[in-house]
């Protein structure tokens, strides 16, 4: 047929994509290069008008639901069936960079231009969407609208919640289109969607390192915190002999290092774990430490390697804890599962990088993203994009176009073979 002809020589236009990177990196530049373009802010509200006004001109059916994510949909031939949709997110984080999430999100759009120029209707509908507050913000609500539609954030998570100037998010939301009052209205349906795809830059070093330019993501990573309380003995620095020290920080200090250890030594390269945040008491020059309060986070794409890490570890403490005679306190603060993607959107993926010929790695998502959410509802995927420097978070961020091209061409396609390999 010639359909599929057509359909195997489409490529993205990759300077209009790249037009559109820098049109969006216009709201919330600032004078060092990065980007301030926060949750429900000035700039993120006209961000958010900029793109609105991009899908209009498409003629897509356009809506910002209950929780302000930013939907545009196509129809297909048959609109009986789920939409495939694919996006990301247009917030920032404080001095942060034009790529994590934008790019998810003008990729999705430069494929809905893509289909309209080249008047290709697929089976499914297929939908754009921005989702809200997808960074850490002042409202302290991550990860927002992907979890606003999947029904684990409500109504009563965001009632009476402000940012530090005491400004309410349900009126930050209002601004934005959204509607607090009928919150719950945002979730999604069972049915709804058939699938999801989010590209997003990878933030490390793994694909760059491999001179390899597409990353087809197999798992977002689960994330297990806990807070440790070490306890020793107060005394004089001065007059206490070595021997006769019972010092918290040092067995602290054990114990994190014993942790470095455990995840260097595991044979699977994207268990992490890090200690980035410690109390010291009673905190003087003069005084033996006598507690130490920090919070162990320890991340990895399968919940048993994150449960290896742990046994190992905890081996680690008991000896610690004995040989320096310190009182260990744990406490679980968050264990969050890693979410598989989905087995039939990996193996597409997968065929559509070989056959335009690009090199791919199967690797695992060390950050959490919406995808991590929408994974619960429908059949979920991502794409990486190699970064520069495996910098992220920061004005330096930043992705090659040849790079991004062609794991746009590898969304593209996997998009096409989807409408035609999924009913439901």
């Amino acid at each position: 047929m010639v359909y599929f002809v057509e359909l195997k020589q489409l490529r993205i236009n990759s300077k209009r994509l790249e037009e559109s990177i820098h049109e969006l990196a216009e709201f919330g530049l600032n004078e060092n290069g990065g980007m301030d373009r926060t949750t429900f802010t000035p700039d993120e509200l006209a961000a958010r008008d900029w793109l609105k006004d991009q899908l209009e001109q498409l003629a897509l059916e356009l809506r910002v639901d209950q929780a302000a994510n930013i939907w545009a949909k196509r129809p297909g031939t048959d609109n009986s069936l789920p939409a495939i949709a694919f996006g990301s997110h247009i917030d920032t984080v404080p001095n942060g960079g034009k790529y994590d999430g934008a790019l998810g999100v003008l990729i999705a759009l430069e494929v809905m231009k893509l289909l309209r120029e080249h008047d290709i209707v697929t089976r499914h509908p297929l939908a754009l969407v921005s989702f809200s507050a997808e960074e850490p913000n002042p409202f302290g609500l991550s990860t927002f609208g992907s979890r606003a539609v999947t029904h684990k954030l409500t109504k009563e998570h965001i009632v009476g919640v402000t940012n530090h100037d005491g400004y309410l998010l349900t009126e930050a939301l209002r601004s934005a289109g959204g509607d607090p009052d009928r919150f719950e209205e945002a979730v999604l349906k069972s049915g709804d969607l058939c699938a999801f795809i989010e590209v997003h830059i990878e933030q490390g070093k793994r694909l760059l390192n491999q001179a390899i330019p597409v990353g087809v993501v197999t798992a977002i990573t689960g994330i297990y915190r806990e807070e440790i309380v070490v306890e020793g003995e107060a005394n004089h620095a001065g007059t206490t002999l070595m021997e006769d020290r019972n010092d918290a920080l040092t067995a602290a200090a054990e114990i994190v290092l014993a942790l470095e250890e455990v995840c260097i030594i595991h044979p699977a390269k994207e268990v992490v774990g890090t200690v980035g945040r410690m109390i010291v008491s009673p905190n003087a020059a003069n005084i033996i430490p006598e507690k130490v309060t920090f919070i162990v986070e320890i991340r990895g794409k399968k919940r048993e390697e994150i449960r290896e890490v742990i046994e190992a570890w905890e081996k680690r403490i008991q000896c610690t804890a004995l040989k320096r005679s310190a009182q260990v306190k744990r406490k679980i603060v968050l264990d969050q599962d890693p979410a598989p993607m989905d087995e039939e959107v990996i193996k597409v993926c997968q065929e559509q990088s070989r056959e335009l010929g690009y090199a791919y790695d199967l690797l695992g998502s060390m950050a959490g993203h919406d995808a991590t959410h929408m994974a619960s509802i429908t059949r979920s995927g991502m794409l990486f994009v190699p970064s520069i420097g495996g910098k992220s978070h920061c004005p330096d961020e930043e992705s090659r176009m040849e790079d991004i091209e062609k794991v746009s061409n590898v969304m593209l396609h996997a998009i096409l073979e989807l409408d035609q390999r999924l009913d439901r």
